[in-house]
């Protein structure tokens, strides 16, 4: 296989890192609506912006752009860094999935903290739910991995189609909520955090749709990977043309028009058709990079340091816009709700330049971000007691 142009002299895939980056930040984009709601994350998923006035439109598009295309590419790059993980642990003759079981145990638990403190919709615990299914499957053949991705993935589109039928040909009623406009604007931190506990099996039935549709991007990033996607080679170029001619010649107009259908299409706008257009951006930018590898510009180097520290950036944008939007912080969402969208957009690309300023300091003294430090320090303490306990063993004569 031809070593990929794109890799850095540590060894990474530099792309991977870029990558990381843009879909920090572009899920962000997506969860900044959900903050900057003054009716909380029921405000936001009940209730689209009118499409009779500018403003409604705007917002309309903005969210539209960002709307699960993100996500949907972070968790292809999930797949992919489980992939690097299973050759990481073929080269060193170490037993798979072994260890890594440990680390989808962490990511549950962090992903868990993350709900009940942050976010109502945390994708860790998810990612670590599909992780574990996956890592047994990345050492089957490929056509058992096809028969999984097939298998999964349709029943998965069948079960959207099937509840967006349902919306579309049922009467219109009132969407039940969860919480409250005052508890976004005027309850304490301790008030969200009892009503996420209170609320869990209604936040976390979005797991019912990220897990079967993560098994699919996890295995999906995982044999683009095996492809030859991030080669600088004739076969690495056409698959990434083919990609992006998929991802951003039909995904996108395609979930252009599902954006404008109404909120009946909420779940093909935000589950079946965003993962199509993820494929295309993971191509366009990986080519990207590909063809400008010697000129590493400010944006590349500001995206590329947050997709070094994607997790930790994932857990602080939360946590900021948490601060700014909320009643127990700044409060903004309610005192400049008739301002949107454009705030929204300000609050964005404010939250994005601190998690690039606090990137680049970081990482001077670093070589991970503050929760992956954390993590590998959580994920190396059994081995380091194991090795401890073996050495401080009395020797036998």
């Amino acid at each position: 296989m031809q070593a990929s142009t794109a890799t850095a002299n540590t060894g990474r895939i530099a792309a991977l890192d870029l990558l990381r980056g843009v879909a920090i930040l572009g899920t962000l984009a997506s969860n900044i609506w959900i903050f900057t709601d003054p009716r909380g994350p029921a405000g936001v998923l009940t209730n689209l912006p009118s499409t009779d006035s500018i403003p409604g439109v705007v917002e309309t598009v903005l969210r539209f752009t960002a709307n699960g295309k993100f996500l949907a590419l972070l968790t292809i790059l999930f797949g992919i860094g489980m992939e690097l993980q299973y050759r990481s642990a073929l080269r060193h003759g170490r037993s798979w999935p072994g260890w890594y079981l440990w680390r989808t145990a962490l990511l549950f638990v962090e992903g868990t903290l993350h709900y009940m403190l942050i976010f109502e919709f945390d994708v860790l615990m998810g990612y670590a739910l599909v992780s574990f299914r996956v890592a047994y499957l990345l050492a089957r053949t490929e056509r058992a991995i096809r028969a999984w991705m097939w298998t999964v993935g349709t029943v998965s589109v069948l079960v959207l189609l099937s509840l967006t039928a349902v919306l579309v040909t049922a009467p219109d009623s009132t969407t039940p909520t969860a919480g409250g406009t005052e508890l976004y604007t005027e309850g304490s931190w301790l008030d969200q955090v009892g009503q996420r506990l209170l609320q869990a099996p209604v936040y976390r039935l979005e797991l019912l749709l990220i897990v079967p549709s993560g098994i699919v991007l996890f295995l999906l990033g995982a044999r683009l990977l095996r492809a030859g996607a991030f080669e600088n080679s004739r076969r690495g170029l056409l698959l990434r043309q083919r990609l992006m001619r998929i991802g951003l010649g039909v995904g996108v107009p395609c979930n252009l028009v599902v954006s404008f259908a109404g909120a009946d299409w909420a779940l093909v706008g935000r589950y079946l058709l965003p993962p199509v257009v993820a494929v295309g951006i993971l191509g366009l930018v990986t080519e990207t990079t590909m063809r400008m590898r010697r000129q590493v510009g400010p944006v590349r180097r500001a995206l590329s340091e947050v997709g070094r520290a994607a997790l930790s950036c994932y857990v602080l944008q939360n946590l900021l816009a948490s601060i700014l939007c909320y009643g127990w912080g700044f409060g903004l969402a309610d005192q400049l709700a008739g301002a949107r969208p454009w705030w929204v957009v300000g609050a964005w690309a404010g939250i994005c330049a601190i998690l690039v300023l606090f990137c680049r300091w970081w990482l001077r003294y670093f070589s991970r971000g503050p929760v992956e430090l954390a993590w590998h320090w959580a994920y190396t303490a059994p081995q380091r007691a194991r090795t401890a306990d073996h050495e401080n063993r009395p020797v036998r004569s």
